[in-house]
């Protein structure tokens, strides 16, 4: 199984639907987590012009987020070439990708799909440092939750009762004594800018009369659901949250899910990475790691990881026999053109206008 089955589900889910589908999966498997980016958008705009401008365009989306400006830029890039954005949701699409969600027609859910809260997480160099070992090159320092500063002034609010301004006052300053006025101020931008973005997201299909629709999906996504580790099934998505989630025939959610499957094995969503298991009796090898696709009838674009393991015998201070470890080289770690239709004039798409 692999690219050829591929492509014949994306034909099979262009016919049902009457569309065309892009794909875009960034993998959460352990050790090589990947995220929405804004590197992203060259590839999408060469897939959409290979596209056109035409009806339809359905979106298969599994990422557990990434950077929220980067989805807002997704999205109005690929209204520019349909009328009608839709997305299909297989299983994650959680944060920065519920945001996208936000920004479609309509959503299509299979059962176990997931959407999340979409309070970000902010990592600047004024963040608290992470406590122990720090790693060389490295931005060791701890993300932010929006939601979390806002949810430690509403405690001293209402739980510790420091209504008092001097109170409140002294909160705030332990608090900026903890994370850099600087980030405290990166927060606070994040989260307008999230709401801003939600809005305009669900205003380019909404209404101006739906006001009050629009106001309450922003505010349960962004503020009402506490915790952003919290999971949004399909009911709730569509009858609480009134999200614009339509119902499918079981045949097209079969043919989503096995799809689906075919990214989770050439992802390796499955498998955690462990060194010494990948090495196994060898003492070098060299892996090649798929950690995101963006995938069309006309194009296949993979961002890949290659690494260079072995083990090694490091040397211990005071122990005479060296321990033996385990060394990690990056060799290459870029995105890769697979395969590209030179011309696509011969091909009729399903949802070409």
């Amino acid at each position: 199984m692999g690219q050829v089955e591929r492509l014949a589900l994306i034909k099979e889910i262009e016919s049902k639907r009457g569309s065309r589908v892009l794909c875009y999966l960034t993998g959460d498997r352990r050790g090589f987590e990947t995220r929405i980016a804004q590197d992203v958008y060259p590839f999408f705009y060469e897939h959409l012009t290979k596209f056109g401008k035409i009806k339809s365009i359905d979106l298969f989306l599994y990422s557990t987020g990434g950077l929220t400006i980067a989805g807002w830029g997704l999205v109005t890039l690929i209204r520019e070439f349909c009328d009608k954005f839709s997305v299909i949701i297989p299983f994650k699409a959680h944060s920065t990708a519920t945001l996208i969600a936000l920004g479609a027609n309509e959503i299509i859910m299979c059962k176990p799909a997931q959407l999340s809260p979409v309070d970000p997480s902010i990592t600047s160099p004024y963040n608290p440092i992470v406590p122990g070992v720090q790693q060389s090159g490295a931005m060791n320092v701890l993300p932010v939750s929006v939601e979390d500063v806002v949810a430690y002034l509403s405690l001293a609010k209402k739980e510790a009762d420091l209504k008092n301004e001097e109170f409140l006052a002294e909160a705030f300053k332990t608090l900026s004594e903890k994370v850099h006025p600087l980030a405290l101020g990166s927060v606070f931008r994040a989260r307008e800018q999230i709401k801003l973005l939600a809005e305009k997201l669900l205003y380019l299909h909404m209404k101006k009369t739906q006001k009050n629709r629009v106001d309450k999906i922003i505010s349960t996504l962004t503020k009402e659901l506490y915790s952003h580790d919290y999971i949004i099934g399909r009911k709730e998505a569509k009858d609480i949250i009134n999200l614009k989630v339509i119902d499918v025939k079981t045949d097209l959610e079969n043919t989503i899910w096995q799809l689906y499957k075919e990214y989770e094995n050439m992802l390796e969503l499955n498998a955690g990475f462990n060194a010494d298991a990948f090495l196994g009796s060898e003492q070098q090898r060299t892996g090649r790691f798929c950690r995101a696709v963006v995938e069309s009838e006309f194009i296949t674009d993979v961002f890949v990881t290659e690494k260079e393991i072995k083990r090694i015998q490091a040397p211990q201070a005071g122990i005479p026999i060296p321990i033996s470890a385990v060394q990690e080289r990056v060799m290459q770690e870029s995105w890769i053109r697979e395969r590209e239709v030179p011309d696509v004039s011969e091909h009729s798409g399903s949802g070409d206008s």
